[in-house]
């Protein structure tokens, strides 16, 4: 298996690609009980985890704090890949970096795009790729129920016994995510509407803001890969001092530096603003806490808009979980 692992170039194609999967395929030995589940993103681990109980031993590739849209997979990702049962990915263009490879292993063995469960008509347009779509679907619980649906379906097409299981525990969930959406557009609400100006460090909140009335304004595009450029910056700062925005919002998973650098913009024509918190974008917390699961990453980020806004919201959140009150 090491020689395979050793030969294994970043870009792989054809026949090397083939023959390495194959490799680590017959050295990986008879298959647990457990079904084994590699995920990409920490909310898909987390969807997997959720409906998949007991049954199943889920890994994610991607922690708290990394950014999908740059992340590239390390020789260990492609260990735990090859030899688990069923990889889910999330799709439409989010793991950019890992696309090639994705659809190369599909061909071998279970992969699964639950993302791309999304329906056509509901999805936003990506605004670089024509043709592609804003992947960043997680932002709406009214969306998200897609993905735990698919994700319900991958694992019982991979372990037909544990149908009723599945199907109970993704019942369960689904009924807190929309428990989570009817609380979102409940504090939501209280933002008063010439308030309702989201400005991130990218634009990964297009769906939040359309499923909760808010205009959103990322310093970057959909991508953390696209360059925020001096015109884009004084832009945003001409906004905020033009229309009284007083919080501006960093994230956990994209440097800080271009929201600093509006603050600072801002400063230098009179007008005071402040981060109203750090929202999760592309990463949920850390895991083994409430804010590392999905529902504990969306009540933070409502939370936390709803009160840097202006809004109402009980500052431990819908639960009464989030760790230090948002």
């Amino acid at each position: 298996m090491f020689l395979c692992i050793a030969t294994w170039s970043r870009r792989i194609a054809g026949a090397a690609f083939a023959a390495a999967v194959l490799c680590l395929v017959a050295a990986s030995g008879a298959a647990a009980q457990t079904l084994t589940v590699v995920a990409t993103t920490s909310m898909i681990a987390d969807a997997a985890r959720q409906v998949g109980g007991d049954r199943v031993a889920v890994t994610a590739l991607m922690g708290p704090g990394v950014d999908p849209h740059s992340y590239r997979q390390t020789r260990s990702d492609i260990v735990a890949m090859t030899q688990a049962d069923l990889v889910l990915w999330h799709g439409l263009y989010l793991e950019a970096q890992l696309e090639e490879f994705m659809l190369e292993l599909a061909r071998r063995m279970p992969v699964v795009a639950v993302g791309e469960a999304v329906p056509v008509d509901r999805r936003l347009a990506h605004d670089s790729y024509e043709n592609r779509y804003d992947p960043h679907v997680w932002m709406d619980p009214n969306l998200w129920p897609h993905v735990v649906e698919a994700v319900r379906d991958a694992l019982t097409e991979a372990d037909a016994a544990g149908a009723e299981v599945y199907a109970a525990n993704a019942e369960a969930h689904l009924a807190g995510i929309a428990e989570l959406a009817d609380y979102g557009r409940e504090v939501l609400a209280s933002v008063p509407e010439d308030r309702r100006v989201l400005v991130t460090a990218h634009d990964a909140f297009r769906y939040f803001g359309r499923a909760y009335g808010f205009e959103v304004l990322g310093i970057q595009g959909i991508s953390t890969e696209s360059e925020a450029g001096l015109r884009r910056i004084e832009e945003l700062v001409d906004a905020l001092v033009s229309r009284d925005v007083g919080a501006v919002f960093i994230e956990s998973s994209v440097s800080d530096r271009n929201i600093r650098a509006l603050i600072e913009g801002a400063e230098a024509e009179g007008h005071q603003v402040a981060v109203g918190a750090e929202l999760f974008s592309d990463a949920m917390g850390e895991p083994g806490t409430y804010e590392g699961t999905y529902i504990g990453m969306i009540d933070h980020n409502i939370t936390a808009i709803a009160r840097a806004l202006g809004g109402t919201a009980p500052a431990d959140g819908l639960h009464g979980r989030l760790a230090s009150g948002t």
